[in-house]
């Protein structure tokens, strides 16, 4: 048997779709989507909220990442970033904000006091972010520098690329007996 000539035109090959043809799996097109579209919910309570600002100038530019668009709304957004310490009185509202994040959603708790409470060891204080919401990401520092927040969102946009996201969106509700 004879081996096919590479130049030849026994096969049908249309050299103008070469490039418009892309062949992947249905989660890695949602999850690069998604990853290269975070709209952040900026929980801005104490100084780091200076640092979070001073992300999304031009200076540090977090629109690099895909998520330049701070969305004060939280039916808008798909990123928290608790920045700063969190008191129990603040506790319940960013709760209830958490909550009116449509899924999916993330949670970036950004320096030492969202994280651990800080040098706060008081009653008035939560001693850390996690025991109140579910946290992907955390950054350390006091206040962490905006170099760390975009290494923070990059580590997210990683842990976003290995979920599965194809099974979460058309989820079939469990039957009651």
């Amino acid at each position: 048997m004879v081996s096919p000539d590479p130049h030849s035109t026994d096969f049908a090959y249309d050299s103008k779709i070469e490039g418009n043809v892309i062949f992947t799996q249905l989660d890695a097109a949602i999850n690069w989507m998604r990853k290269n579209s975070l709209w952040p919910m900026p929980m801005g309570l104490a100084c780091c909220a200076i640092e979070l600002m001073a992300t999304a100038s031009s200076r540090f530019d977090i629109s690099r990442f895909g998520a330049e668009v701070m969305r004060f709304s939280p039916r808008q957004a798909d990123v928290m970033i608790v920045a700063g310490t969190v008191t129990y009185k603040m506790a319940l509202a960013v709760k209830r904000i958490w909550d009116q994040m449509p899924e999916p959603k993330w949670c970036i708790a950004m320096g030492a006091c969202a994280s651990s409470g800080g040098m706060y060891r008081s009653y008035a204080t939560l001693q850390g972010i996690d025991r109140l919401i579910p946290v992907d990401v955390y950054i350390s520092g006091c206040p962490p520098r905006p170099e760390a927040l975009i290494e923070g969102l990059m580590k997210l946009q990683a842990k976003i690329e290995q979920e599965e996201s194809a099974k979460t969106l058309k989820q079939e509700p469990e039957a009651i007996s």
